[in-house]
């Protein structure tokens, strides 16, 4: 694994603490009504896209996802202020506009989605993995998907052809204890998700998803499996979600006791403690990055609010082209 230095945790920190207040600032938002439709916030669970990145290579692993999605995107290299836009429903957004909260998308980025349909991702990032064996990119899919959807026929499906063609592949389940409102437990006869690839004989088990180090050890061990092409790894991030399935939620199903609970082992308190251990920071310097946070996420509000919504022509602009069907001109 690449060493986890003073700079990988001042990273992590400024990195997680962005991705935090990015979407606190969403809830804000959806609160005024500026970001409207669904909204499913990360809040607790950075240290699983963390450690993720610390092992990938992101000149050519790509990575798709469930519909809790606005940090990954920015993760991997996208315009935070572009994704800000993309919530608020306005041109200059990832998908200009016409996605939302729950289908954020780079192919320059090599971010796939984003996807509303509870397991429909996961067939698809052993597809994207067909294509990097196909095409011997070099590289690696990470297909993450939630506890819920662990649930679905097509996960079978995937784990079955991706052992069989031994494809480039990560399966990541991200347990945050709850399927919306279900906890795992009344989903299924076992709560250890990571099993489920023992049928298949892939390789799997579970990580500590609140630490981004024990992340980035199994993540690197997994991805350089599949970068060898010895085939796909399944592992099972137990973590947790500090807000409700959605802002919608609320959370019958469970004590604020409980959430205050995994509060304390919150990965960005847990980095926070280690750079403030190993003197990586001075209390000047934790303030100047929280100050640059807020700066950001502050200016990716003003960019999105002060950019426009679609004109009505893009509704015509973003089906399908057809060379014999001149009537309506593409603009895009």
């Amino acid at each position: 694994m690449k060493e986890v230095t003073k700079e990988v945790y001042l990273k992590w920190y400024e990195d997680m603490l962005l991705w935090r207040k990015f979407e606190d600032k969403l809830a804000a938002l959806y609160i005024q009504q500026k970001v409207r439709g669904f909204l499913h916030l990360y809040n607790g669970q950075e240290a699983v896209l963390a450690g993720a990145l610390h092992a990938m290579d992101l000149t050519k692993d790509k990575m798709i996802t469930a519909y809790r999605n606005h940090v990954q995107p920015i993760g991997m290299g996208v315009d935070p202020r572009r994704v800000m836009a993309e919530l608020l429903g306005k041109v200059t957004g990832t998908s200009k506009g016409m996605g939302g909260s729950m289908h954020i998308f780079s192919k320059e980025h090599r971010f796939y989605g984003g996807h509303g349909i509870v397991g429909g991702q996961i067939p698809v990032g052993a597809g994207l993995a067909f294509a990097d064996k196909y095409f011997e990119t070099g590289g690696v899919t990470l297909t993450y998907f939630g506890d819920g959807a662990a649930r679905q026929g097509s996960l079978h499906e995937a784990f079955n052809m991706a052992m069989l063609w031994k494809l480039p592949v990560v399966f990541i389940v991200e347990n945050n204890g709850y399927a919306m409102g279900t906890s795992v437990e009344r989903t299924a006869n076992h709560t250890d998700i990571w099993k489920l690839g023992l049928g298949y004989e892939m390789p799997c088990g579970p990580v500590d998803g609140m630490n981004p180090v024990k992340v980035a050890e199994a993540m690197t061990e997994a991805i350089d499996r599949a970068r060898r092409g010895d085939g796909p790894t399944f592992l099972e991030m137990k973590t947790y979600r500090y807000r409700g399935h959605s802002m919608s939620d609320a959370q019958l199903y469970r004590s604020k006791d409980e959430v205050e609970e995994y509060k304390k082992i919150d990965p960005i308190t847990q980095v926070l403690d280690i750079i403030k251990d190993q003197k990586y920071a001075n209390d000047e310097e934790i303030e100047a990055i929280t100050q640059r946070v807020k700066d950001l996420v502050e200016e990716c509000v003003t960019f999105a609010e002060e950019s426009e919504y679609p004109p009505i022509q893009q509704l015509y602009d973003v089906v399908y082209e057809q060379e014999n069907y001149p009537f309506i001109p593409h603009k895009l």
